[in-house]
């Protein structure tokens, strides 16, 4: 059975899409609108992966750990880098634990895993050999 937060669909990564640990090479960090279709835009800074469709949004901690993981703090020097996004329980936020996504540097020799194969269009579903 799903989980109820498994059924709400979000534009950003949630703790749910990491789990243990996801690898993912950095490919852009830019502000997005954070906030729903409609409402005043709010622009949080976040990570956009080569590997990963959804974007990571950055707070103050995930900021400075990847400062330290790519040895810079200027964004254009965190393209190409690889990081491993994991959900870590120890996240509080107003004083309460919730959990959250951290980054940490991947152990050496990591191998990102192979992206996802295209999806199936419709055609693809009915085609086949049989000739009745």
């Amino acid at each position: 059975m799903p989980k109820t937060s498994d059924m709400r669909e979000s534009k950003f990564l949630k703790q749910t899409d990491v789990g243990r640990g996801v690898l993912g090479t950095i490919q852009k960090c830019l502000q997005m609108n954070v906030n729903k279709e409609g409402a005043d835009p709010e622009l949080k800074w976040c990570l956009v992966f080569s590997e990963i469709e959804k974007p990571l949004v950055l707070n103050a901690t995930n900021i400075q750990l990847c400062e330290k993981i790519c040895g810079s703090d200027d964004t254009d020097d965190w393209v190409g880098k690889r990081v491993v996004l994991y959900t870590d329980p120890n996240v509080s936020y107003q004083g309460k634990l919730i959990g959250g996504i951290r980054i940490r540097a991947p152990k050496p020799n990591a191998v990102a895993p192979p992206p996802p194969p295209p999806p199936v269009t419709a055609a693809e579903i009915f085609e086949d050999d049989v000739p009745f």
